[in-house]
């Protein structure tokens, strides 16, 4: 039996705009391979910007 979250990677989200990290979430590391990019709302800048994966 698998181990739950085997392929699971944790990972944090920024803003494009002024780089403050927001959102920490999941991805399946073997199905998305590239960084990912979702569009979300930033406290900071108080609009909804493009977050992209952090290194």
């Amino acid at each position: 039996m698998a181990k739950k979250g085997e392929n699971r990677e944790r990972i944090t989200l920024a803003c494009v705009e002024c780089k403050s990290e927001n959102y920490r979430t999941e991805k399946n590391k073997k199905n998305t391979t590239d960084r990912l990019e979702l569009n979300k709302f930033c406290s900071t800048c108080r609009k909804t910007t493009a977050h992209k994966e952090k290194k």
